[in-house]
């Protein structure tokens, strides 16, 4: 048996165009990538500082019922040290449904970084459990 040997074609010069060396060239599509996922990154830090963990953080320590058109809802808040916050507090009934709302200000003294509040909202009937909405920094 015979062996051919192939050997690499000849293409007349300038008529099909500029031939390639075969390899690919991944700089301009890395760079780009690094570029996309660091202005990714950044704005991502950037978010987080601004709507991400806060430090008004409510907790919800109970609620009374004085009468039907009142409710006391007690809670705590973490601020930073001697800060203010505005909390919203939500009044609901057996079903779940607002029956009353009332936005507060509560203070923490000075050097304190938690607040404990008691603070009545204003019900059209009788309502079975209080909720602190969220808290965010007092104006």
């Amino acid at each position: 048996m015979s062996e051919t040997h192939t050997t690499t074609p000849v293409f007349p010069p300038g008529r099909y165009g500029r031939r390639r060396d075969g390899r690919r060239k991944l700089a301009g599509p890395i760079i780009a990538l690094a570029l996309v996922v660091a202005v990714s990154v950044l704005i991502s830090i950037k978010l987080y500082q601004r709507y991400g963990e806060t430090d008004y953080q409510p907790q919800i320590v109970g609620w009374a019922e004085p009468s039907d058109t009142v409710m006391t809802i007690k809670f705590t808040v973490r601020v930073p040290a001697g800060g203010a916050t505005e909390c919203v507090l939500r009044a609901r009934d057996y079903g779940g449904n607002e029956i009353g709302r009332r936005t507060v200000v509560v203070r923490a003294a000075a050097g304190e970084t938690t607040i404990e509040a008691e603070e009545a909202v204003t019900t059209t009937e009788r309502g079975s459990v209080g909720d602190v909405v969220g808290c965010h920094p007092a104006p």
